[in-house]
């Protein structure tokens, strides 16, 4: 019994010093992570920023966390933020791309289509 005990415990501890690499003393491969991490750039020809007011949301986490989602995914758009609390909305957007008709078509097509309304629209750029 203690010879079968024996050979698994030795088996157990071959297979655990074979197994387990030694990858604290190896440097990190730097060259290789710089070309994996490279990000794109987008430049804005013509930055703008819309304010307007949302009539029609309930609550913050379905109606204006919604819209916000859909405006920053928005070809163009580099930051939306909608407040619920106050029912305003700001977007930073490049004007060469959208415009504040775009921007509130894309509100007021949320959800059911007839939900949600944009009025008070200021943009300056």
């Amino acid at each position: 019994m203690n010879f079968t005990k024996s050979l698994f415990t030795f088996g157990i501890a071959s297979i655990l010093a074979v197994g387990c690499k030694d990858t604290a003393s190896k440097p990190a491969p730097e060259a290789k992570e710089a070309t994996t991490t490279k990000k794109e750039v987008t430049v804005v020809t013509k930055p703008e920023t819309a304010n307007f007011r949302i009539d029609g949301m309930t609550c913050a986490i379905g109606c204006a966390k919604t819209i916000e989602q859909k405006l920053s995914k928005m070809n163009g758009v580099q930051k939306a933020t909608v407040d619920f609390d106050k029912k305003q909305a700001t977007v930073e957007f490049d004007g060469a791309i959208l415009d504040g008709e775009k921007i509130t078509k894309a509100v007021e097509s949320t959800g059911d289509g007839e939900t949600y309304k944009v009025s008070e629209m200021k943009t300056k750029g």
